[in-house]
């Protein structure tokens, strides 16, 4: 096996140095362009808009998310990692996980678009499981669906 061994690499076009070297880590100046598919780690992080604290990406990013309207049949808009939605009853709704979450003590959001007048209305997020999430919507002590529902978990996947 052969060893290259290099300080820094500038390119053919420029007089700046494109890549900085030093034992393990490397420092990309300028525009770093990626292509095809690529793996970020668990210990990937970024630099707050300050630069005074990091944080981790991998834990920021929204695990599950979905975008249904909830009258009638359960038509998805969008979503992410989320398998299917269960129709329990009235206003109640199941949202399967396809990738399951690490256990129940994550943090999860629901809203709904509300369906007559606004007044007493609430959604909420009744039961948490690591594969589901069970929500609740109703206005004026009434259980009704939600025109358009947007739930989002954030957490650790399993």
């Amino acid at each position: 096996m052969s060893t290259i061994k290099v300080d820094k690499l500038q390119g053919t076009s420029g007089s700046d140095t494109a890549i900085t070297m030093s034992g393990a880590n490397a420092t990309v100046n300028g525009t770093l362009a990626v292509t095809g598919v690529h793996t970020v780690g668990t210990n990937a992080v970024a630099t707050s808009d300050g630069g005074a604290a990091t944080t981790s990406i991998v834990q920021g990013l929204a695990k599950m998310w979905v975008h249904f309207a909830g009258s009638g049949s359960q038509t998805v808009g969008d979503s992410f990692n989320q398998a299917s939605i269960t129709d329990d009853a009235v206003g109640r709704y199941t949202v399967h996980i396809t990738n399951d979450m690490a256990n129940d003590a994550y943090s999860g959001h629901y809203d709904a678009k509300a369906v007559n007048n606004n007044s007493g209305e609430a959604t909420y997020i009744q039961t948490y499981a690591a594969g589901s999430v069970s929500i609740k919507h109703y206005e004026n002590g009434t259980n009704y669906d939600g025109q358009e529902n947007s739930v989002t978990v954030h957490g650790d996947l399993a």
